[in-house]
């Protein structure tokens, strides 16, 4: 089963090969994705590494939280998973009994 990965911290100049290709150092990346704002293109400054394996995840937390890219510190950790936005009701109400 694949481990997912929150990366934080990262520069903007960081986009999606250059995230695979510093992770796959550790071992095999199945994606890396900076996340990116939708209007503007530009890095939200974190992304998540999803890797095949779940050892070489953990080896990637151990080697790679609190390092340096181009001078930014970042911090690795495993993702939490999104937590379920509140959907709103639309049935109305406010009426009378």
């Amino acid at each position: 089963m694949a481990k997912r990965l929150f990366v934080g911290g990262l520069p903007y100049s960081v986009d999606n090969s250059k995230l695979e290709q510093i992770f796959s150092e550790v071992g095999i990346v199945s994606s890396a994705t900076v996340i990116t704002d939708r209007e503007t293109g530009q890095s939200k400054g974190f992304g998540f590494v999803e890797f095949e394996k779940d050892a070489d995840a953990d080896e990637a937390i151990k080697k790679l939280n609190d390092t340096e890219i181009d001078g930014r510190r970042i911090v690795v950790n495993v993702a939490r998973p999104r937590e379920e936005r509140p959907r709103f009701d639309n049935r109305g109400g406010g009426g009378r009994w």
